[in-house]
């Protein structure tokens, strides 16, 4: 079998087995880190490697840990925060029932952002936050709330103060903050959104996809956004020609639904 068609083969099965299309990820990416993956266990090939994952289930959790992007941290690109917290969030917390959602949260720093900048305002009680991830792994540290200081090193020190609670360099985030959240394992790219938010966030996720799977996802944040509601992407995300979505840009990295 040739190495192509060994690793199209292994998409098919792994599509087959946990509804994960690695077809809509960049190949070159994904096939390198997977590719790694199955050296480090000696399976010469990928239909080797799948054999040995159907049999195993440690072998199973470890390649949905890897092939999904667990890179995150507190206030990351402090500046944009800073436009969120003073642009746009009074103006979504005097809703009513402000809806949040934090899509592809990985590990949570980016939905504890969210609820400490929101509890600084005042509005973190009548607040839904929804944080969602197609990782189980990542979700379970993110409800644990423990972070090393490498995460937290962009937190303002009176959010820091206020928010955690540290023990011999772990950084634990308050009770408080924790109860705000729901998190819930989600697939972005297959399963259905929720809908009427006034708030989406996310950042530094969709560098990874394929065209046609963002141009997909765009689509679906935009159809899942209340009229005037706020789409924030990461750094290296801009959208460009965001009318064909039904957005205009608001600010940089920001996008309003029309």
């Amino acid at each position: 079998m040739s190495e192509d068609l060994d690793f199209d083969q292994f998409i098919t099965q792994i599509k087959r087995k946990t509804a994960i299309d690695l077809s809509l990820y960049k190949e070159a990416q994904m096939k390198r880190r997977l590719t790694t993956l199955r050296l480090k266990h000696g399976y010469q090939t990928f239909d080797a490697y799948y054999k040995a994952i159907e049999q195993n289930k440690d072998l199973l959790e470890e390649f949905l840990d890897r092939m999904t992007i667990n890179v995150s941290e507190f206030w990351r690109n402090p500046q944009r925060w800073l436009t969120l917290r003073d642009k746009f969030l009074p103006e979504i917390l005097a809703q009513p029932k402000p809806k949040i959602w934090s899509a592809a949260c990985s590990t949570g720093e980016e939905p504890y952002t969210l609820a400490m900048i929101i509890d600084a305002l005042g509005s973190l009680n009548k607040t839904s936050i929804l944080a969602t991830d197609l990782d189980q792994g990542v979700l379970k540290k993110a409800t644990q709330g423990n972070y090393l200081d490498r995460s937290i090193r962009d937190v303002p020190n009176e959010y820091i103060t206020k928010y955690f609670s540290e023990e011999e360099g772990i950084y634990t985030v308050n009770a408080h903050l924790k109860k705000a959240i729901t998190f819930k394992q989600q697939n972005l790219l297959y399963d259905k959104f929720d809908q009427d938010f006034d708030l989406i966030v996310c950042r530094n996720v969709m560098i990874y996809f394929t065209e046609e799977a963002k141009h997909e996802l765009y689509h679906k944040f935009s159809q899942a956004l209340k009229k005037g509601g706020l789409l924030f992407v990461g750094s290296t995300e801009q959208i460009f020609s965001p009318a064909q979505y039904g957005f205009e840009t608001a600010d940089t990295f920001f996008y309003r639904k029309l």
